[in-house]
């Protein structure tokens, strides 16, 4: 399995969903090379395994937003069943639930893939802190520079309307 080709396959479905990075149920399904339909099963008999910070079913509300937004998900617009979406966490409660040796590697694939997003958010939270930095430095030295133009202006405004030379008194 190639591992560059599969963390891709996987970071680009994982969604944000509830204020939670998931991934639904159809996709680990495909990755894992096994029917929808098998793994809710598996999960549904080991049910205690995947309370719902580990998983839970998306209303019709977030399913019609993921139909609107990703046309790869048109066959969810007229299904009965919403979907389920897995954290992280259950995510990593499926490689006990799933035992097949593919489960193991893409398993394997997945923790890496979000200890990779973990890290970039890392680095882009950091590197929105140093821009909002330079930026309000940049803010504050824009204000000065403008309070110094202005008055700059005002003392040439001020200096033009000084006559020069001398005034000869009206006789």
């Amino acid at each position: 399995m190639d591992e560059m080709m599969v963390q891709g396959e996987i970071s680009s479905r994982i969604y944000t969903i509830r204020g939670e990075q998931v991934m639904l149920d159809r996709d680990l399904a495909a990755i894992y090379k096994v029917e929808t339909k098998v793994l809710n099963q598996a999960v549904k008999r080991n049910i205690k395994r995947f309370p719902s910070d580990f998983m839970f079913q998306l209303n019709d509300a977030e399913k019609n937003e993921l139909v609107t937004k990703c046309d790869r998900f048109k066959t969810l617009k007229h299904s009965s069943v919403n979907p389920y979406a897995f954290t992280e966490q259950g995510v990593y409660m499926l490689a006990t639930v799933l035992k097949s040796d593919v489960a193991i590697e893409v398993n394997i694939a997945i923790m890496r893939t979000f200890t990779k997003l973990r890290e970039f958010s890392k680095h882009y939270n950091a590197l929105a802190k140093k821009i909002i930095e330079v930026e309000r430095k940049s803010d504050r030295q824009y204000k000065e520079l403008t309070k110094a133009l202005d008055e700059l202006i005002e003392e040439s405004k001020a200096a033009q309307s000084k006559t020069i030379g001398f005034i000869q008194p009206e006789q």
